[in-house]
């Protein structure tokens, strides 16, 4: 078990090491000069090439690399051309606002999709199980966008049941505020994941039901709660935690489209602005930030897999 944890954990580097080197590499290629950006839109040619020497952008490719990812080793991601704030300070901002929007939106999904799969897997075949699956490719075949725009218009537009759009903090709102601005783009973002979990929850239990095990128990008279949280649910999670590892991930990226909807000001906000106006600095900390979250949704699946899986343990 440590081995694996170890050898998981030592994964990361190399890929890290990979990503910044391209991230930093597609920035110094896209059209655009940072020093014009850092010096401003009315700067003369003269204080641009100030600020270029300033910044270290006259230096060859390598050198500015090598440089910016010994800052990056040691916590410093650099400064915004645009608000001259520290790069890893307007992530630490932003960084909140993400996880409760992804966060809420992996919760709904797995109690949804959970309790969709299993109810559909324990009673194959049957108009339940039919309604489910249909609700559930109903739910993948909707876009997260479309799907926000939709409730926007219905649920707060025309009823008013909930905020159209912003987002509150627990400390301001408290847990009603901050829940209701985030239930409808939560709701958006996780249809799809909740879609993904019902269908593999429901292969799962009706492959793990029809096991001589699963046979055997009914058979020496175990309750049937029993039964199934013990002994089904647990041999039919491995496919549902990979899904969600998956899911996790993309929920990340989904949640930039969704945050633009809404106006929430997460990081999906804070990368497009950050795009569309070349602040090349915060376009490099968010590539990073992200491929880490990544990285460690991957290592927390992997590491699961030593609960669910006794043969990955004794390997």
């Amino acid at each position: 078990m440590t081995g694996l944890i170890a050898r998981r954990v030592a994964s990361i580097i190399p890929v890290m090491l990979i990503v910044s080197f391209l991230t930093f590499s597609l920035t110094y290629l896209v059209p655009g000069d940072a020093a014009s950006v850092a010096a401003g839109e009315s700067a003369t040619p003269e204080q641009i090439e100030l600020v270029r020497q300033q910044l270290g952008l006259d230096r060859p490719f390598f050198v500015q690399y090598a440089s910016w990812l010994v800052q990056v080793v040691q916590g410093d991601l650099g400064t915004s051309l645009l608000s001259s704030r520290p790069v890893l300070a307007s992530l630490t901002d932003a960084l909140p606002v993400t996880l409760s929007l992804t966060v809420l939106a992996l919760l709904l999904a797995v109690v949804a999709g959970l309790t969709l799969g299993i109810i559909a897997g324990l009673r194959p075949g049957t108009a339940v199980d039919r309604l489910s699956t249909a609700v559930a490719t109903l739910g993948i075949s909707m876009p997260s966008f479309w799907l926000g725009l939709i409730l926007v218009s219905v649920f707060a537009v025309q009823l008013g049941l909930a905020p159209v759009a912003g987002y509150v903090p627990i400390a301001e709102g408290g847990i009603v505020g901050w829940f209701q601005h985030l239930l409808l783009p939560a709701v958006a973002l996780g249809t799809v994941t909740a879609a993904e979990v019902t269908r593999q929850t429901r292969a799962g239990v009706v492959d793990v039901s029809e096991q001589d095990y699963i046979r055997t128990a009914v058979a020496k008279g175990l309750p049937r709660h029993l039964v199934v949280v013990k002994h089904t649910l647990k041999n039919a999670a491995i496919p549902v935690v990979t899904v969600l590892g998956l899911q996790a991930s993309a929920l990340i990226g989904g949640a930039i489209v969704i945050e633009r909807i809404f106006a929430i000001p997460g990081l999906g906000t804070l990368a497009i602005d950050s795009v569309i106006n070349q602040d090349f600095p915060v376009v490099q900390g968010f590539v990073l930030m992200i491929t880490l979250f990544v990285l460690l949704v991957s290592f927390l699946v992997d590491t699961s897999y030593l609960y669910f899986n006794p043969k990955v343990r004794q390997s």
